[in-house]
């Protein structure tokens, strides 16, 4: 699938970051930037710009705050193309610190906000592209938002909001095809001066689907992940989305040598991916976190109980 206008966005290391408590090595983030921009990649999200008055730095690992200093680092000695990227969430950043994209290692901004505070979210991408950074408003979990708050927040940031992209997100991993279609032409229906973006989870095994029915739509910036890793199920994977793409400016090669080299070996650490659990938070449309949490416990292989508990918990 050739469309000029379609930019592949890499969310491996930020989203992966919730798999480990972003406690990736400089070394590995370095190797992995190398292998994308190889790849060609168009955009690599390196973490949050998280900070660190509001979460301890012995908890969670530095691409939590992801520091000018440290991204200088992992850009250095690369002649690359691929942009660096940065999630900022509503109330967890502190505007003072962040210099103009002019001296910065980073070249966008996309910003994390649910409906209920889309004022704050349409403020805070402000101050970034006041700065000189791209952006993008992320709009958190519309499968359990879809009323016409929805369609206010959109008409908001029409008219207010200064981002360059606006992404349909499903949270939960919980949409269907044809709610894809469903969610593009709502959005341009409001959204006339903009480019749309997508984020899928695995819960269901459709973010790769979904990820395509959204570039069946016209939609031009896709978000995947190497090997899929995300908190949870994962996303949509870069590999896949590169086979499909069949464009000539990517190459799945190098993205083949980062999962034999960096992600083979991290998976014996860690577990993400489609996992029953998951499936069934997909399917109920509930936050990841309730299959998380069921996966350290004893019993965490007794998948009727986890979904009868749920059902009866009066969460769905």
């Amino acid at each position: 699938m050739y469309y000029e206008t379609i930019k592949v966005f890499d969310c491996t290391i930020r989203d992966g970051g919730l798999v480990n408590k972003h406690q990736f090595s400089l070394e590995f983030v370095r190797r992995l930037y190398q292998l994308l921009n190889a790849a060609g990649i168009d955009y690599m999200e390196i973490g949050y710009k998280n900070s660190p008055e509001l979460f301890d730095p012995k908890e969670y690992g530095p691409w939590k705050f992801c520091e000018d200093d440290l991204l200088w680092r992992v850009k250095e000695g690369f002649d690359a193309k691929t942009k660096l990227s940065v999630m900022a969430d509503v109330g967890r950043v502190n505007m003072d610190a962040i210099k103009p994209r002019s001296e910065s290692p980073y070249d966008m901004v996309r910003v994390a906000s649910y409906v209920k505070n889309i004022d704050k979210g349409i403020s805070l991408v402000n101050a970034f592209s006041e700065l000189g950074y791209e952006t993008a408003i992320n709009i958190m979990a519309i499968s359990r938002d879809r009323g016409p708050e929805l369609d206010e927040a959109l008409e908001q940031i029409e008219k207010e909001c200064k981002a360059n992209v606006v992404y349909i997100v499903d949270s939960f991993g919980y949409f269907y095809q044809e709610d894809i279609d469903e969610c593009v032409k709502r959005y341009r229906s409001h959204i006339k001066s903009r480019s749309l973006g997508f984020h899928g989870h695995n819960n269901q095994q459709l973010a790769f689907s979904n990820t395509i029915q959204a570039i069946m739509n016209r939609v031009d910036y896709l978000d995947c992940t190497v090997s899929g890793i995300g908190r949870g199920a994962g996303n949509c994977t870069t590999e896949l989305l590169l086979g499909f793409l069949k464009n000539p400016k990517y190459d799945i090669r190098p993205v083949l040598d980062a999962i034999s080299e960096l992600f083979v070996p991290l998976s014996k650490e860690y577990e993400w991916g489609y996992i029953i659990p998951q499936m069934i938070s997909g399917m109920l449309n509930l936050h990841p976190e309730d299959a998380i949490k069921v996966r350290k416990t004893a019993e965490k292989d007794d998948y009727r109980a986890f979904y009868e508990k749920m059902v009866n918990a009066g969460l769905v």
